[in-house]
C-alpha cells in the first residue's frame, strides 16, 4: 500500500476547528501517514499570522524593546487551540523556552521557525501521531546551505522508524544545532522533502484553494480548474505569475518523479490539481492549452543595427552591459538586424539612462528604442506542439480584441507562446486568449 505525505498550510490550521477538519481528512485515508504542518495562519482578514508576530518579537528584542504584549498574543493563541481541541498537552514550558531564547538573542530564523515548531506537537497530539522535530531530519551545512544528501539520509532513516509522524515545516538545522529556515513558504519544501524521504506515492499539498485555475480569476470570470499539469508547465506558469504553488518549492519530489496533488481543506472531496512528470501525463485527458498566466511591469529595450548578424559577439556585448549593471533579463527576441531585451522594471530601478549610454558605447547601434509599461502573457500547454494553427488562433484572438502585440517569443519546446502587450491591454488580452481556446 502506497504512502501519502500531506502538507497543510497556515489557513488550514488557523484554529481548533480547522485542525479538526485536517484530522478528518487524514483519518479518511489510511495511507496519509506523514503530516507536515505550517504555523497557524489568519482566522480572518483582520487577524495576524503567528509567523509575523514572531518576527515582530525578534525585531523588538533586537532593538531592546519589550515584546511581552506581542508574545502574550502568540501564547494565548496556542493555548486556546489546545483547550478547544481538548488534547493533553501543556504548552507553557514550550512557550517559555521560545520567549527566553528570543529575549536572549536568538536568530531571526529561530524566532520565525517557532510557529511551526510549536504547532507540530499540537497537530501530532490531535492526530495521535508521533512528533519528529524538523531540526533532526532537515539538514543544512556549516555555512547554512541546504544539504540535500544529508537530509535524504536522515529523513529516510528516522521516518522509517515511525509508522505515522508529524514533521513541522519551514526549518531545519546545521550540524551544531543552529536553526535555519527556508524562504517564506518553506513548509512546501519540507513536505516535498518528507515525501521524497519516505518514497511517497503522492505528495498532497492542502491549502485554501481547490488547485490551480486556467487563468487569473481576478481577470477572467470563473476560469476552469486545471486538472493535470506537468512539472514543466508548472514552471512556465509559476514563472509568469501563477502562485498557488511555486515549482521551486517542490524540487525534491520533481527530481524523484513523485506527483503532487493540490487540494482544498475546505472542500476535501474536490480532486484539485495533479502535478505530474511529463512522462506520466499521457494517462490524463487534456486540452490544447493548460493555462494562461502573465505579469505587468516590464520594459523592452530594442536595439537596431544594420548587418547585426555579421558582427561577432554583438549579443555578448549587450549582455555584458546588463551584467555589469546587475540587471538580469527575462527574454531576448531577435531579428536579422534587431535584438530586444525584456527586463522587469524592478531590475532597472533608475538604471535605464546608464544602460542606454553603455549600450550605445558598446555596440554603436543605429537606434535604441525603450518601451516601458509592457506586460507579458504566456499561453502554456503540452498539447500545443502537436496542434496545427496554434499561433494563428492565438494572434487572431488578440487581433479581434484590438490588442497590439509588441513582442513574440516561443521556446524551442513549443510548450508556450509568450507575447508582449501594452500594460493597459493585459486584461483584455488574457480574456481574449482564454475565451478563444477554452470557451469557443
Amino acid at each position: 500500500m502506497g504512502v501519502k505525505v500531506t502538507k497543510f498550510g497556515g489557513s488550514s490550521l488557523a484554529d481548533a476547528g480547522m485542525i479538526m477538519k485536517v484530522k478528518a481528512i487524514v483519518e479518511a485515508d489510511a495511507t496519509r501517514r506523514y503530516v507536515v504542518p505550517s504555523a497557524p495562519g489568519k482566522r480572518n482578514k483582520a487577524d495576524q499570522k503567528i509567523t509575523d508576530l514572531l518576527y515582530l518579537c525578534h525585531a523588538h528584542a533586537t532593538q531592546g524593546v519589550p515584546f511581552d504584549d506581542v508574545f502574550a498574543i502568540i501564547a494565548e493563541r496556542y493555548k486556546q487551540i489546545v483547550a478547544d481541541l481538548g488534547v493533553d498537552l501543556d504548552m507553557t514550558p514550550l512557550l517559555d523556552e521560545v520567549k527566553t531564547k528570543i529575549a536572549g538573542g536568538a536568530s531571526a530564523d529561530y524566532a520565525a521557525s517557532r510557529g511551526e515548531a510549536l504547532n507540530g506537537p499540537i497537530v501530532a497530539a490531535a492526530l495521535g501521531y508521533d512528533f519528529v522535530d524538523a531540526a533532526e531530519v532537515v539538514r543544512f551545512d556549516e555555512r547554512g546551505r541546504f544539504d540535500a544528501d544529508a537530509t535524504q539520509a536522515a529523513m529516510s532513516d528516522r521516518l522509517g522508524r515511525h509508522e505515522r509522524a508529524v514533521v513541522p515545516g519551514f526549518y531545519g538545522a546545521t550540524p551544531d544545532g543552529t536553526i535555519k529556515t527556508f524562504s517564506r513558504g518553506g513548509s512546501d519544501v519540507t513536505g516535498a522533502l518528507v515525501a521524497r524521504g519516505v518514497g511517497a506515492e503522492v505528495y498532497e499539498n492542502w491549502t485554501d484553494v481547490s488547485g490551480m485555475l486556467m487563468a487569473d480569476p481576478r481577470v477572467v470570470d470563473n476560469p476552469r480548474p486545471i486538472k493535470v499539469v506537468t512539472y514543466k508547465e508548472l514552471r512556465e506558469l509559476a514563472y509568469m505569475g501563477a502562485t498557488v504553488l511555486h515549482d521551486e518549492a517542490i524540487f525534491p519530489v520533481r527530481g524523484a518523479g513523485i506527483p503532487v496533488n493540490i487540494r482544498n481543506t475546505n472542500e476535501p472531496d474536490n480532486p484539485g490539481t495533479m502535478i505530474v512528470p511529463s512522462n506520466g501525463a499521457g494517462e490524463y485527458a487534456h486540452g490544447v492549452i493548460t493555462g494562461i498566466a502573465g505579469r505587468k511591469d516590464f520594459t523592452v529595450i530594442a536595439i537596431e543595427k544594420a548587418l547585426m548578424n555579421a558582427q561577432l559577439g554583438f549579443g555578448r556585448r549587450v549582455l555584458e552591459v546588463l551584467e555589469a549593471n546587475g540587471v538580469s533579463f527575462e527574454h531576448m527576441p531577435t531579428g536579422i538586424d534587431t535584438l530586444s531585451v525584456v527586463v522587469a522594471d524592478a531590475q532597472l530601478d533608475g538604471k535605464i539612462d546608464t544602460l542606454i549610454d553603455e549600450l550605445t558605447s558598446a555596440v554603436k547601434p543605429d537606434a535604441i528604442d525603450v518601451s516601458p509599461n509592457m506586460a507579458l502573457l504566456a499561453t502554456v500547454g503540452r498539447g500545443m506542439a502537436h496542434t496545427p494553427g496554434m499561433s494563428a488562433k492565438l494572434f487572431g484572438a488578440l487581433g479581434d480584441a484590438g490588442v497590439n502585440v509588441r513582442m513574440i517569443d516561443q521556446g524551442s519546446s513549443e510548450l508556450n507562446i509568450i507575447v508582449g502587450v501594452e500594460a493597459d491591454d493585459f486584461e483584455t488580452a488574457m480574456r481574449a486568449i482564454y475565451n478563444r481556446f477554452v470557451c469557443e
